[in-house]
């Protein structure tokens, strides 16, 4: 099959699939909030254009090979419960045909540094409580679990905690292949964070957006390794990225991209310490920031998730942010889209890159303003390279 990355249309928030050439989905975050389950609404049925990107497995299941949760926040995990199956795998029912996820991707350390200044919300409660049943499940049969009892932590937890957990601990830094517990020839991902602790009082670190998960992918195209790389790291903010850049400028390589999901939604803080609504334009873009998020390879794409970014004082989208972002792309004659924004802000759709010999490509009706929803997915644009 193509492997192509989808960027759900969820308002300011997350949903992204991304679909291996070996056939494997990998669901990065979502936001199915109360209004896409309403029919009675004109906020698009994200659930549903999920639903009808799965496969079924031979018991029957709706399935995503991996469920990774960038950071625990309310517009990066909502609808979790209602739409995906939580518990013992046997206890799947065909009456509610809840996606069924084979493997969940987790870090500890954004659910321990929540606070009660960061309160979790329900569908976060679910998610960590399903976590440790798996971690659980792994150490009460010894690693010998199936689908839907598989877990993939991602860093290691604070004070030991993981240490009897190696076989299925990602450490930060470190590239792993794996997908629901097997080696997938036509994929391979860096952990860049959560970063850990410097000491005690390290404060850049200590909240959720800043212990959001930091993912390279490498994703193979036409049976070509490392036709497309994706950055996606959640909300992360500035301080995250000006580490990122002082920890890796040497080897600035690791946070290449084609394909970048801008972090929290366009938002300014990941650029810049000013605040946008205080200052405007005197607000002071971070350098170090910046080159973290500029290492864009020639013709890629960056993403914004987010509701349409309008010329006025919101952040997230911040308008100086989508600037500062066009300027990035257009030093290497590469694209901006806005998910919320195509093909229409009235109408948005998923935004779609799919990935062949030639590199990814934007879906062709992005590019010319046409709305996908019930076209075959054909007629793509290629992104230039060199």
């Amino acid at each position: 099959m193509v492997a192509n990355i989808a960027f759900f249309p969820v308002a300011n928030g997350d949903m992204t699939l991304i679909q291996t050439e070996s056939g494997r989905n990998v669901l990065i975050d979502m936001n199915i909030r109360e209004a896409a389950d309403d029919p009675d609404d004109n906020a698009p049925n994200v659930a549903k254009m999920l639903r009808n990107r799965l496969q079924r497995d031979r018991q029957g299941r709706l399935y995503v090979d991996a469920l990774v949760l960038s950071h625990p926040d309310k517009d990066h995990c909502s609808g979790l419960a209602k739409h995906f199956h939580l518990g013992v795998a046997a206890r799947w029912s065909q009456e509610s045909d809840k996606i069924f996820i084979r493997e969940l991707w987790s870090s500890p350390l954004i659910f321990r540094r929540a606070s009660k200044r960061h309160a979790l919300c329900d569908d976060a409660k679910a998610f960590n409580k399903e976590a440790r049943r798996r971690v659980q499940c792994f150490r009460d049969a010894r690693g010998a679990v199936g689908d839907g009892d598989r877990i993939l932590i991602l860093g290691k937890d604070e004070g030991g905690k993981t240490d009897d957990l190696e076989q299925i601990v990602v450490s930060v830094n470190q590239k792993f292949s794996k997908i629901n517990g097997e080696h997938d020839g036509t994929m391979t991902a860096r952990l860049l964070g959560p970063l850990p602790k410097i000491d005690d009082d390290d404060e850049d670190v200590q909240t959720k957006n800043n212990s959001s998960t930091v993912i390279q992918f490498s994703l193979t195209g036409g049976y070509v390794a490392d036709k497309c790389r994706f950055l996606t790291a959640g909300d992360t903010e500035v301080a995250i990225w000006e580490r990122l850049w002082t920890t890796h400028q040497h080897h600035a390589d690791w946070l290449s991209y084609d394909v970048l999901l801008v972090p929290h939604h366009c938002s300014w803080h990941s650029l810049s310490h000013d605040s946008w609504s205080d200052l405007g334009e005197d607000a002071k873009v971070s350098q170090d920031a910046r080159n973290a998020l500029s290492q864009a390879r020639d013709g890629a794409t960056i993403v914004a998730s987010s509701k349409p970014i309008k010329d006025d004082d919101d952040d997230p989208p911040c308008v100086r942010a989508k600037r500062e972002y066009k300027k990035i792309i257009a030093e290497v004659r590469g694209q901006f889209r806005c998910v919320g924004e195509h093909p229409s802000d009235s109408a948005p759709d998923v935004t779609e890159v799919e990935i062949d010999q030639n590199g990814p490509r934007l879906c062709a009706a992005l590019l010319t303003g046409t709305s996908t929803r019930g076209t075959s997915r054909v007629g793509r644009q290629p992104i230039q390279h060199g």
